[in-house]
């Protein structure tokens, strides 16, 4: 069992940045690949970027934020972090934090709970 606290969210205008937090409540190197998604009023979850921590340590972007945001990690904290540049409003959502752990060969997904961004002058 994986449980993830996401942090970071608030008000924050055009142009602004703002970094979200996701800790685990385990070592991360035992977890495959950590992700954000985001979803926004009426729309479905979408995702934002992963890292695979057990995958050769890639990341991967939806178009929509390429080049604005970027998803690290610190090991020593099992904390995973999005960085997020040039905030727009279309930005604003509930940004959730997932990790997808294999035991055994079964693929278990683990959620947070969330954490709001709203971008707004």
């Amino acid at each position: 069992q994986v449980q993830l606290v996401e942090s970071g969210g608030g008000l924050v205008q055009p142009g602004g940045s703002l970094r979200l937090s996701c800790a685990a409540s385990v070592t991360i190197s035992s977890i495959y690949a950590m992700s954000w998604y985001r979803q926004g009023p009426g729309n479905q979850r979408d995702l934002v970027g992963a890292i695979f921590i057990r995958g050769g340590m890639s990341t991967n972007y939806a178009p929509s934020v390429e080049g604005r945001f970027t998803i690290s990690k610190d090991n020593a904290k099992n904390t995973v972090y999005l960085q997020m540049n040039s905030l727009k409003p279309e930005d604003t959502a509930v940004y959730y934090c997932n990790a997808k752990q294999y035991v055994d060969r079964v693929l278990y997904e683990y959620w947070g709970q969330g954490t709001q961004v709203t971008v707004s002058s």
